[in-house]
């Protein structure tokens, strides 16, 4: 351990390579790195605490609230708040956009899906929390407004995930490379563990729900069924791997290579993924990783204007040449 780096000092060192850095970023990346502390301890505790199963509420898409989904949101809400960088807060719990008006000097919001794939906690399988960051539109000093948010992802400053699973990792990017860092619980601090990480430019692994294939588009399931062929000299047929938590999914093809599918079904023609809380923040890492993310045949997703905090889009993300080639399935539907 002598050597190992930890998350707050890769965090200024980098910081330090930048003179024009105020330090506003390091203190909100603390934020979320108590905030992931707090939820690792109480999803690996998730059987013995009164925390599984259904909430009394539905959130704003009318899904019904996991007990941890309003934990993860109390939490993440209350660090950011307390450290004074951050001026508004938009969540996938809130109805509409939280302003923070002790902070309202701070130049960041914040936009987050506090635990991601929460209906898993039940049956012990991994979960993880989204967060992404932005600089503020509107001018220092007064309240935030629904332009700070609604901005397209290639705005980004910051992005990432934390995923609770074996072991717990934060995942992130400000937009210089994807790095990794897994929690140490005995001296309760991230170490770098997974330094510029990088997504293999093919992968041999697909995650789709296809329990609702006959709903999909087409070009999707020509794609499909191409994956699933024989063919020796492409390492075809290719390994179903779906999770049902898009944090899981995607880590597992960040790092083996793959593409991560949700289309657009007739009962949810504009897809069912929010595009600013789970979308942009995704696409965001595998673009700095090599990787590629798309709504359609050459719809970039950090391209989309959006309209409305709760958008939801289609969502195809991995493997560049992977979701190229699934492009041009798309094209042709």
């Amino acid at each position: 351990m002598e050597t190992a780096i930890t998350l707050g000092e890769f965090i200024v060192k980098n910081q330090a390579a930048h003179p024009e850095a105020t330090g506003a970023l390091t203190s909100l990346f603390s934020s979320i790195r108590v905030a992931a502390k707090v939820l690792h301890r109480e999803i690996n505790r998730a059987g013995l605490g009164d925390v599984l199963g259904a909430a009394d509420g539905v959130n704003v898409q009318g899904e019904v609230q996991q007990k941890l989904d309003v934990i993860a949101n109390r939490k993440f809400i209350q660090a950011l708040a307390a450290r004074g960088v951050t001026c508004g807060i938009a969540s996938e719990e809130e109805d509409s956009h939280i302003t923070l008006d002790e902070n309202r000097d701070a130049h960041y919001v914040v936009l987050l899906d506090p635990l991601d794939g929460s209906s898993n906690i039940d049956v012990n399988v991994s979960v993880g929390s989204i967060f992404s960051v932005y600089r503020r539109r509107s001018p220092p000093g007064s309240p935030v407004t629904p332009e700070d948010f609604l901005q397209p992802g290639r705005e980004q400053v910051a992005a990432g995930y934390v995923i609770y699973g074996s072991s717990t990792m934060l995942v992130y990017t400000t937009g210089q490379g994807v790095n990794g860092f897994t929690y140490d619980p005995t001296l309760g601090m991230f170490f770098l563990s997974h330094p510029d990480m990088r997504m293999p430019e093919e992968g041999a692994i697909y995650s789709v729900n296809e329990g609702y294939a006959r709903r999909f588009p087409p070009g999707v399931n020509r794609f499909l069924d191409w994956c699933r062929e024989e063919d020796e000299a492409s390492g075809r047929p290719y390994s179903a791997r779906y999770i049902g938590s898009l944090v899981s999914d995607f880590h597992r093809n960040l790092i083996k290579g793959g593409i991560y599918l949700y289309p657009p079904t007739k009962t949810h023609p504009e897809g069912k993924l929010r595009l600013l809380y789970e979308c942009n923040p995704i696409a965001f890492l595998a673009e700095q990783a090599g990787g590629r993310a798309v709504a359609g045949p050459g719809q970039r997703i950090l391209d989309i204007e959006p309209g409305k905090l709760h958008q939801r889009t289609p969502f195809y993300v991995g493997s560049r040449r992977t979701v190229e080639r699934l492009e041009r399935f798309l094209a042709e539907g």
